[in-house]
């Protein structure tokens, strides 16, 4: 038995409450271990812990929820009568037994003669507060990623001088404004409810030079070229009215150049009250240009127009946080994405969710962070994160030919056993944004893999989103040119009606299927290398098959078919997605 290749502790994602009855308790193995126990019960059963009394639990055989490419992943959930726990596990192979503890591991000899205290594992109490319970509508939501100023244009602002409106087969420049706005955005509510989006999620809008806001001069203020406060709450109002919610994008992990105190630190210098507000280890700083400045003060990546907010200075987070609580109050929104949200000091978080959620107990923040985030998802700062990794585990497979269907369910298995399974119901999902290519040019303009990988994100656990203009397969390389303009003209002319109700079908299918979004998941043997299956369950059996293969596929038996592209009674053609209802089991 490789005991190298086994880990637990009692904390994390691999123990944690479901809720204030339920303990979820995972433990990490070698692909070659067959079966697991978990022998759990109450620390207390046996007396003391300084008494001489032995202990013992229950013994529960432990299911194998996943596969991973090195190990296994077992899983049990027991439901301690007092709210506290005391377990340990019993490993078994072909002719090994191991007993593993918090200590270490031991052979059944070693065990049963023990003398002393035995330091099993522990989680020592489910408080209600530590539970992780995010808001219920988040799994719920459709998002829609709107980048304003490429959305649509109301035509109101005619005192800013924008670039014409192109066609979606034109290149953009981040250098060119094109005059899409919040009234803009309003007057598309309509288009995007039929379309069946329930949340909005906007990059900055607040005052900036730059077209893309990341660069931000005041917080408290609307872009101007995007409109006023009142246009942003009469877009939240109306939006709200139609089932939408409106997510913001907060940008505080840097400012602009622009920003009122860093101007007073460069006017100022040391005698600056907002000196310690930005990370700054030289002064006076060298003249400005190219990369200048590295080191002399920290700033996003080693751009020198985004100097690095201090958010561990408590001035700086009241800052911040009045500023987020006036878009909460004033504006109405219901969620925030933090921008590099993985540099923001854990202090800083901690407060504002306190802050947010005593003023929307259903609030939702998503942290953008490209990379495994435990850190940052335990309860007491994000809700979620924008989820990349999953992102990069469904496109691995369309991309790369040598990648098999077992190498795709040990991405998505992995990506499904980081954090806890209420995190896993809200990460926020998605295929492409603001800062990646497209997925349609990602796929080369393979009409089917998009629609192969749409089937996937829409029929797995989390929240989904998708970036304006995906329904219509708009296309766009790597930033700047993944922000096209939306190509309204042709909408409206009806040029993309089978594209956009193709995604409906997506949309509906996840809205009216609970096991798609937040149901159990297994994958099943599909005898290729290039045909995933897969099965969502819950009340239902709803089973996954996308066929990347080069032959027809035989589906077998099943009761009904609630999406398909290319299906043929009982075959999926190259290229077919099908999400079929199962008979269910006897």
């Amino acid at each position: 038995m490789n005991l190298s290749a086994v880990h637990h502790v009692s904390d994390g994602n691999f123990c944690y409450p479901l809720d204030e009855e339920r303990l979820v308790i995972k433990l990490q193995t070698g692909r070659e271990v067959q079966s697991v126990e978990l022998v759990w019960g109450d620390p207390f059963d046996a007396g003391l812990f300084g008494s001489d009394s032995g202990w013992d639990g229950e013994h529960l055989e432990m299911e194998c929820s996943a596969r991973l490419r090195y190990h296994k992943i077992w899983r049990s959930v027991v439901v301690p009568k007092f709210k506290r726990c005391r377990y340990y596990f019993i490993l078994h192979t072909t002719g090994e037994t191991y007993y593993y503890i918090e200590s270490g591991f031991e052979t059944r000899e070693q065990f049963r003669s023990y003398k002393g205290r035995r330091q099993d594992f522990f989680f020592p109490w489910m408080n209600a507060a530590d539970i992780i319970k995010p808001a219920p509508w988040v799994n719920e939501t459709v998002w829609y990623q709107i980048f304003p100023d490429r959305f649509c244009s109301s035509g109101k602002n005619i005192g800013v001088k924008f670039h014409k409106w192109v066609g979606p087969d034109k290149k953009v420049s981040n250098a060119h404004l094109y005059g899409g706005d919040l009234a803009g955005v309003e007057s598309k509510l309509d288009y995007l409810k039929d379309l069946g989006v329930t949340g909005i999620y906007f990059t900055p809008i607040n005052e900036s030079p730059s077209n893309h806001k990341y660069n931000t001069a005041d917080y408290n203020k609307i872009d101007p070229q995007f409109g006023t406060a009142e246009d942003i709450k009469n877009l939240v109002e109306q939006a709200h009215k139609r089932g939408i919610r409106i997510m913001l994008d907060g940008v505080f992990n840097h400012s602009g150049t622009d920003f009122a105190p860093w101007q007073d630190v460069l006017k100022n210098g040391r005698d600056s009250k907002y000196f310690d507000w930005f990370m700054i280890n030289k002064f006076p700083l060298s003249k400005i240009g190219g990369k200048a400045h590295r080191g002399e003060y920290y700033s996003f990546a080693f751009v020198d127009g985004m100097p690095k907010l201090n958010t561990n200075n408590d001035e700086v987070i009241e800052y911040i946080v009045g500023v987020c609580r006036r878009w909460v109050e004033e504006y109405g929104i219901d969620a925030l994405r933090l921008d590099v949200a993985n540099e923001l000091s854990h202090k800083f978080n901690k407060r504002l969710r306190q802050e947010m959620f005593a003023l929307k107990s259903d609030f939702y923040i998503c942290g953008e962070i490209w990379n495994d985030s435990l850190p940052w998802l335990r309860g007491d700062e994000y809700d979620s994160v924008m989820n990349y990794s999953l992102q990069e585990n469904i496109e691995s497979f369309w991309r790369n030919e040598s990648f098999t269907s077992t190498d795709f369910e040990y991405g998505i298995s992995d990506c499904f056993n980081r954090y806890s399974e209420q995190t896993c119901s809200v990460m926020f999902n998605l295929l492409d944004s603001h800062d990646t290519m497209r997925l349609i040019t990602r796929c080369n303009g393979d009409v089917n893999a998009f629609y192969q990988e749409l089937c996937a994100l829409f029929t797995l656990n989390g929240s989904v989103c998708f970036y304006y203009g995906t329904e219509v397969r708009l296309e766009g390389g790597h930033d700047p040119d993944c922000r096209r303009c939306m190509p309204w003209s042709k909408i409206d002319r009806g040029d993309y009606d089978d594209r956009i109700g193709e995604m409906k079908l997506l949309i509906s299918l996840r809205k009216q299927i609970p096991e798609l979004r937040c149901g159990g998941l297994r994958f099943v043997e599909s005898g290729s290398d290039r045909v995933i299956v897969y099965e969502k369950y819950g009340e239902k059996t709803y089973r996954v098959i996308l066929n990347c293969s080069g032959e027809d596929y035989n589906l077998g038996e099943y009761k009904s078919a609630a999406y398909s592209r290319g299906l043929n009674g009982s075959t999926l053609s190259h290229g077919g997605a099908a999400v079929l209802e199962m008979e269910a089991a006897e």
